[in-house]
């Protein structure tokens, strides 16, 4: 049970990465070789970072077959945690206001995705 809970969130954040870094590498090639500016970034950023933690929390739902809320919770809390300790280890800051909001929707996000993977899982009855 706790084997496959964690093997579902482990599949979850790997997702999350992946979006993130394919994301990143577009919107890159992009900025370089489009008249797209750094201004323009800030919505998309926000976007396609919604998109993946809900993908993330999708997939660890799907991969969990229980309990999406609490997998998606857990796959949304830990990425929080990297992106906290990654900014607080590097850059020696805390969140903001303003980042609190920004990943209290992640965790929704999250939440949402990990119901979603639950049910997409189901078999028609």
């Amino acid at each position: 049970m706790v084997k496959s809970r964690t093997t579902a969130l482990l599949y979850g954040w790997i997702m999350i990465l992946a979006i993130l870094l394919l994301a990143s590498l577009v919107l890159s090639l992009l900025l370089r070789f489009t008249s797209l500016g750094a201004s323009t970034l800030n919505s998309t950023t926000t976007v396609i970072s919604f998109i993946a933690l809900f993908a993330g929390g999708w997939v660890a739902g799907l991969k969990a077959g229980e309990k999406g809320w609490l997998i998606g919770i857990l796959t949304s809390l830990g990425f929080s945690l990297f992106i906290f300790l990654y900014q607080y280890l590097g850059f020696q800051s805390g969140f903001s206001l303003t980042q609190i909001l920004y990943h209290s929707g992640f965790l929704l996000a999250g939440l949402i995705g990990g119901v979603f993977g639950v049910n997409t899982n189901r078999k028609a009855s």
